[in-house]
Parts: structure tokens; C-alpha cells; sequence
């Protein structure tokens, strides 16, 4: 079994000064978040411009450089609704520690992400939703089923699609959980990779409970078989509680210093 793979989420420009970054082309706030998410544990890191809609080709080339150079050849997620931007980003995209993440397709509008992965041999995301999220399990199967089957026609590896089930806020959709966790069992029974935005689950919980939240359900997803997760690599009981998962789950090798490693 492969380790748990955890991609940081901080690079993105829903956080203002990452924002102004991308715009101004600082690189101090991205490498410093970036620093900061590598250290504590990250795999891969995310890197959201957003829709990109005017420059997005030179921000994420500019910014698959800035990363890959300062911090040898990091594997980067390319997170954007900009199709070219992604493009420009894989173009200049050293492979060295891992292939680019394609960030990421759907079963709709966005079904065109598994074809460009396949063009370009990246990892996708792929969501399993339609125009809204899906209803039930039987819907996100079928979602799943679309997205595997034109993976496949265009050339891909079963591996290289990650499949998402959609994490839901507990506040609010508190009844939904427990279907997520079942589909992620049926991912993983089919022998297949599954990641997605876990910390969606806490949205609009008090701070304190964000990371008892998020590190409980890193647990129970792990247990049912989830791969990876799009993260905060700083919350330290987050990252605790996946290191402690890998080693149940013989992915790590025990030692007792292994919370250091």
C-alpha cells in the first residue's frame, strides 16, 4: 500500500495576500506558504489561480516555475477553470517527483479535464457530479462510471483518476455523511484512487472544532480506503492523526518516532 497522499491547500486565491501575489507576481507569500506546507507534510500542493479568465497561461506558468525551481521539482496540483492555463502550466511542468494533477473534471461541463489529462499524461480530479451534487450513492456510481469509462477510451490508467465523492458540511448536511463514506468503500473496493476537499465537512464550524472535525473524518476516511485528501498541512492534529492512519494501516512502518518523519 502507498502512503497517504496529502496536497496543501494554501496556495489559493480565495486567501487575499496569495491573491495579490498571483496578480503582482510576489513570490514571497506563495513560497512561504508553500514552505511552511512542505514541512509539515505535504505531498503536493495545490495551486489555485482561480478563473484565471485573462492571464491564467502566464500566472501558472510563472508559478509552476516560481515552485518547481525553489523547491526541487515539488509536485504541483494545476487548479483552475482556465483550460490553457492548465495547458501552459504542464508545458514547463518538471516530472521528476511525481506527474502534474489536473485540478479537476466532472461528469458535465467540466468532463473535458479527463481528456486534456489523458492528452498530457496527468493525474485528474474527478468529481463525481453532474450540474449539481449527486443525490445518492447510485448517482455518484454512475458519475464515477462516465468519468472511468473516457478516462479509459482516451488512453488513461485507472490509477491516474482520482475520484472525489464530494466531502458535504456536516452543518447542514449532517445526514449525508455517512454516504460519503460508503462511496468512498465502494472507490476503494473497485481497486481505485479517491481524494477530494475534506475540510469542506467543518465549513461554518467554530475554529476550535475545525480540526477536531477534519482529523476525525481523515480517520474514518482513511479506515474506508481514501487515498488522498486536499488539506491543511499546518493543522498539526490533521497531520498527526494521517501519519498515525498510515501506520495502522501498514502503509508506514512503525517507529517510535514516526510522528517525525
Amino acid at each position: 500500500m502507498a502512503k497517504f497522499v496529502v496536497i496543501g491547500e494554501r496556495i489559493s486565491v480565495t486567501a487575499p495576500s496569495i491573491n495579490r501575489a498571483f496578480t503582482e507576481k510576489d513570490p514571497e507569500p506563495i513560497l512561504t506558504r508553500a514552505r511552511q506546507q512542505l514541512e509539515a507534510g505535504a505531498t503536493y500542493l495545490d495551486v489555485n489561480i482561480g478563473p484565471a479568465e485573462n492571464n491564467g497561461e502566464e500566472i501558472m506558468k510563472w508559478a509552476v516555475e516560481l515552485l518547481q525551481g525553489e523547491f526541487d521539482n515539488v509536485p504541483l496540483a494545476l487548479d483552475t477553470a482556465n483550460k490553457k492555463a492548465i495547458e501552459a502550466g504542464i508545458a514547463v511542468y518538471n516530472r521528476a517527483k511525481g506527474k502534474p494533477i489536473v485540478n479537476s473534471a466532472d461528469a458535465s461541463g467540466r468532463i473535458e479535464y479527463v481528456d486534456l489529462a489523458a492528452a498530457n499524461d496527468a493525474i485528474v480530479i474527478a468529481l463525481c457530479n453532474g450540474e449539481g451534487i449527486a443525490k445518492d450513492n447510485d448517482e455518484r456510481m454512475a458519475y464515477l462510471t462516465t468519468l472511468l469509462e473516457r478516462g479509459l477510451e482516451h488512453g488513461m490508467e485507472d490509477q491516474d483518476i482520482w475520484f472525489d465523492p464530494l466531502f458535504v458540511v456536516v452543518k447542514g448536511m449532517q445526514d449525508k455523511q455517512m454516504q460519503v463514506l460508503e462511496f468512498i468503500k465502494m472507490i476503494s473496493d473497485m481497486g481505485l484512487n479517491s481524494t477530494g476537499g475534506l475540510s469542506n465537512n467543518s465549513n461554518g464550524a467554530p475554529k476550535t472544532l475545525r480540526p477536531i472535525m477534519d482529523s476525525a473524518l481523515v480517520a474514518m476516511c482513511m479506515m474506508q480506503g481514501l487515498t488522498s485528501a486536499i488539506v491543511n498541512p499546518n493543522d498539526l492534529r490533521l497531520m498527526e492523526t494521517i501519519k498515525t492512519c498510515d501506520v495502522f494501516k501498514s502503509n508506514t512502518l512503525y517507529a517510535d518516532s514516526y510522528l517525525e518523519l
